[in-house]
């Protein structure tokens, strides 16, 4: 997909959505940014640009940052300041402390997470957990209360080496996402 002027990008919010927020289209928040010097500044110059000069709120500052960087070829897809990340969603049928319990107790996670060298650094009761992967990259699991027996859980795996370590950790994550719900439905 390419802009007007020739940048390409990912698919992303529409520039009538980005102009209601901002005041500004995408091709003008990226050539505001152009002209500014953004294509030699770091991810916290930018967002500290977009902050001081243009008032623009926390979170419009990264998205404008990131939407920036990814069309201007200084970001891929999937690639954040602390290397490459990927993420996994699931809504399941269960109370979110029946979610938090086969995460914490090690014996029922084996039974859908058989991974060695795994280390809850925090865990946050129905919350959340924080965790150090066998490999050294971080995997942070939040669960969401969906009602009494409807729960999400998000995990963004983290620090992770390129895209094609992202891909792996997307089908890895799916697999035991799906492992997952197929114990709970059994228990």
């Amino acid at each position: 997909m390419a802009g007007s002027n020739g940048t390409k990008s990912a698919q992303r919010m529409s520039d009538d959505a980005v102009q209601a927020k901002t005041g500004k289209t995408w091709d003008q928040w990226f050539s505001l940014l152009d002209a500014a010097g953004a294509r030699s500044m770091n991810h916290q110059e930018i967002v500290a640009y977009l902050a001081r000069e243009h008032a623009v709120g926390p979170w419009w500052q990264q998205m404008v940052t990131v939407n920036y960087e990814q069309a201007r070829g200084m970001r891929e897809k999937h690639q954040t300041p602390n290397g490459w990340q990927a993420n996994a969603n699931r809504t399941v049928n269960v109370p979110v402390s029946r979610l938090f319990e086969v995460w914490c107790d090690e014996e029922q996670r084996r039974l859908w997470l058989p991974v060695s060298g795994m280390t809850i650094r925090k865990a946050t009761p129905d919350k959340s957990l924080r965790i150090t992967w066998g490999d050294g990259s971080n995997v942070d699991v939040n669960l969401y209360s969906k009602g009494d027996a409807k729960s999400q859980i998000s995990i963004e795996h983290g620090k992770l080496s390129g895209a094609e370590a992202v891909a792996q950790s997307k089908d890895y994550w799916k697999q035991a996402l799906d492992r997952l719900q197929t114990l709970l439905k059994e228990g």
